[in-house]
C-alpha cells in the first residue's frame, strides 16, 4: 500500500483512538451512503474484510442526498462505528466533520467518516486520493503527465493523487468551463489536454462518459477509470476499440476501502490491518466474483 504523508496526526489521532475504546468484537454498524447507491459494491469488499478480520460488523448501504445528511448523522445511535460516503454527499461531509484530515482539509471532500466520543460529532477523512494515488501506483501507470476528465469532488482526489505521486505536469479537461478554471486556479493545473500526456484520468459518471467529445489521439493514452459499474465503461469500450488499454476503477474502489477499514478499526489511516495483504486478496476476490 503506497502511503501518503501525515494522513492523521495530533489531536484527531487522539481523538479517533479514544472513539475505538470499544472492544474490537463489539457489535458495530457501518454503511456506505449516497444517490444512487443501489450499485455499490462497498458492502461486498467491506463484508469480504470483515469475514476475515473477524469483526461481527454490519455494513449496509442507503440511498440519501446531501440535504439529508445532517439528520442522518444526528439519527445514528451509539452502535455507529463509521461512514462511507459517495456522489452527492461528499462536500457535505466535509462541511459537517467536526475534525478532518490534512487531504480532507486540502481537497475540501470528505468520503469517510468515523464516530467520535460520546456526543463529539464527526471525524472526517479522505481516502480517494490515497486508494487513488495507490492503484495507479500498483498498475504501474506513468503520470508524469495526467489529463483529468471532469470537474467535480472526485476530480479533485484525482488532481490531488497524481501531484502526490510526483506528476510534472496536470491538466484538466471538463464540460463545464468555470468549475474547470477554478480548479486550474487552485491546484495550478494547466486547461485542456493533449496527445503528449502519459495517462488520462476520467471521473465521469459512467453515463456521462458516453457523450464526451475527445481528440482521437488521446485513446492512445493509457486510461484509469474511476468508474466501475457496468465495466467496461462507456468510455472504456470507446477506448478499446480505438485500440488503447483502460483499467477500472474497481482497484481504486478496494484501495480506499482498505484505508477506510484501518480509520474504523484502528482510528488511523497509516496502521496497516492484520494480514492486509490477505485482506486485500478476499476483497479483490469479492468484487471481481460478483
Amino acid at each position: 500500500m503506497l502511503r501518503l504523508p501525515n494522513l492523521a496526526s495530533g489531536a484527531l489521532r487522539t481523538a479517533t483512538r479514544e472513539a475505538l475504546a470499544v472492544t474490537k468484537s463489539e457489535q458495530r454498524q457501518l454503511a456506505v451512503l449516497g444517490s444512487p447507491i443501489a450499485h455499490s459494491k462497498s458492502p461486498l469488499i467491506h463484508r469480504a474484510a470483515y469475514e476475515l478480520l473477524e469483526l461481527p460488523w454490519d455494513y449496509g448501504s442507503a440511498e440519501l442526498t446531501a440535504d439529508g445528511l445532517e439528520a442522518f448523522l444526528k439519527s445514528c445511535g451509539a452502535e455507529w462505528q463509521g461512514l462511507s460516503l459517495t456522489m452527492p454527499l461528499k462536500e457535505e461531509a466535509h462541511r459537517l466533520a467536526v475534525m478532518r484530515d490534512p487531504v480532507a482539509e486540502q481537497s475540501g471532500v470528505v468520503n469517510t467518516l468515523l464516530r467520535l466520543a460520546g456526543d463529539a460529532g464527526w471525524a472526517g477523512f479522505n481516502t480517494d486520493v490515497p486508494g487513488l494515488a495507490s492503484a495507479i501506483d500498483r498498475a504501474d501507470l506513468d503520470v508524469t503527465h495526467t489529463i483529468v476528465l471532469g470537474s467535480g469532488a472526485t476530480a479533485v482526489s484525482a488532481i490531488l493523487a497524481v501531484q502526490h505521486l510526483g506528476a510534472e505536469r496536470v491538466q484538466i479537461l471538463a464540460r463545464n468551463t468555470a468549475t474547470a478554471a477554478d480548479l486550474a486556479q487552485r491546484f495550478n493545473l494547466e486547461p485542456g489536454g493533449n496527445a503528449a500526456a502519459t495517462l488520462v484520468i476520467s471521473t465521469l459518471p459512467g453515463p456521462a462518459s458516453d457523450t464526451v467529445e475527445l481528440p482521437s489521439e488521446l485513446l492512445q493514452i493509457p486510461l484509469f477509470d474511476v468508474a466501475y459499474d457496468p465495466w467496461p465503461s462507456p468510455l472504456a469500450r470507446r477506448w478499446e476499440a480505438a485500440g488503447g488499454v483502460s483499467h477500472s476503477g474497481l482497484e481504486m474502489l478496494v484501495e480506499q476501502a482498505i484505508i477506510q477499514i484501518r480509520i474504523f478499526r484502528n482510528g488511523d489511516p497509516d496502521t496497516p490491518l492484520p494480514s492486509e495483504d490477505e485482506v486485500r486478496a478476499a476483497m479483490q476476490r469479492a468484487v471481481h466474483s460478483d
